[in-house]
């Protein structure tokens, strides 16, 4: 494949991408669905009656389970998730990793809550967070997610890493880290359960298993999509491009996994924290200290291929077409962007 191509949604803008172990069936988040196609882009299955925002997604090979962030809450993306579905009834906020078991995804309009195909792991600590007096960190909730091996240890068992929305407040501080969560799987799995949107349970894991600082620099809404990339051995993390003028405000950063964590005082931060640590590669924010990428693809979804290969989303919206996406093929290249198109 070098394009796969999915249109009409009308769920929302594409947020996430992922694809199988045996590389048969492609699944794309729109904001309020799952969408499962065949690798041209033909509709197999989808998972609908979501009210939150379903974002970045990441494929557990082992399992054959997407693992992805939802979110509820009442700030402009909540209103406007709830104005776009014509809902007029308040929803709870709340914060989750939802789990979809792909084999169960068998056709078009399945319901999310009744038939069995997805159940949910509240995150306390992201809870805690967004609802402390000013939202810690400008914690604005959760986005990109990605299965990867422990920081520092390449062959590491894998887990669950989770990135924190952070508000793009300019006179703030605070908010210039990212907040990466780290969850165990099998802890997900079993403190999960299907979820009733009008009475939204609080089982999940009362703590994640360590929680990072990234300093990048203020961004607008923080990480929308993360995924780990074993070829270059990093961790790609996507963003909307921040606003404060004393950053480059680079549109991708690339967190370098072959250095550990260190527990140190946070930039901004009256505190200490477990500190992780971006490639020096690519362009180099002087100022700042801060490396990272102009390449314009990745914040509506990215799929490491593991050899070199990629597949970013370019996602569109039109009249004719509704929202949908062009799941296109990219190599790796050394050039300040990262990546080019395989022609």
């Amino acid at each position: 494949m070098k394009t796969v191509n999915v249109k009409g949604r009308k769920g929302g803008h594409c947020q996430g991408i992922a694809i199988d172990k045996d590389r048969k069936y492609m699944y794309f988040s729109f904001t309020t669905e799952l969408v499962k196609t065949d690798m041209e882009g033909n509709v197999v299955g989808s998972c609908k009656g979501l009210v939150g925002h379903l974002g970045c997604i990441a494929m557990n090979y082992e399992e054959n389970k997407i693992y992805g962030s939802l979110e509820f809450k009442h700030d402009s993306i909540g209103k406007g998730i709830l104005s776009m579905l014509g809902i007029e009834d308040t929803v709870e906020d709340g914060f989750y990793i939802a789990i979809f078991d792909c084999d169960k995804i068998v056709r078009e309009n399945m319901d999310a809550e009744k038939d069995g195909v997805m159940k949910a792991s509240f995150l306390k600590e992201v809870y805690d967070d967004y609802k402390y007096e000013g939202h810690k960190y400008g914690c604005s909730g959760i986005d990109g997610t990605t299965i990867a091996p422990d920081i520092g240890l390449k062959d590491g068992k894998k887990s669950l890493y989770v990135a924190y929305g952070i508000y793009s407040d300019i006179n703030r501080t605070d908010n210039d880290n990212q907040v990466i969560l780290k969850y165990d799987l099998a802890e997900l799995n079993e403190k999960s359960s299907p979820l009733n949107q009008k009475n939204m349970h609080r089982i999940g894991p009362k703590k994640p298993s360590n929680k990072y600082f990234l300093y990048t620099g203020n961004t607008n809404w923080g990480v929308q999509n993360l995924e780990y990339d074993p070829y270059r051995n990093v961790i790609m993390a996507a963003v909307y491009r921040g606003k404060k003028e004393k950053y480059k405000n680079f549109n991708m950063f690339f967190i370098d996994m072959s250095k550990a964590p260190v527990f140190d005082e946070i930039e901004g931060l009256n505190e200490k924290g477990n500190k992780i640590y971006l490639k020096e590669a690519f362009e180099k924010d002087e100022a700042n200290g801060t490396y990272g990428s102009f390449f314009p693809y990745g914040s509506t979804g990215m799929i490491s291929l593991g050899d070199g290969f990629y597949v970013f989303s370019e996602d569109f919206h039109n009249e004719y077409e509704g929202h949908g996406t062009n799941a296109v093929l990219y190599k790796a290249e050394k050039n300040n962007q990262g990546f080019i198109k395989v022609s």
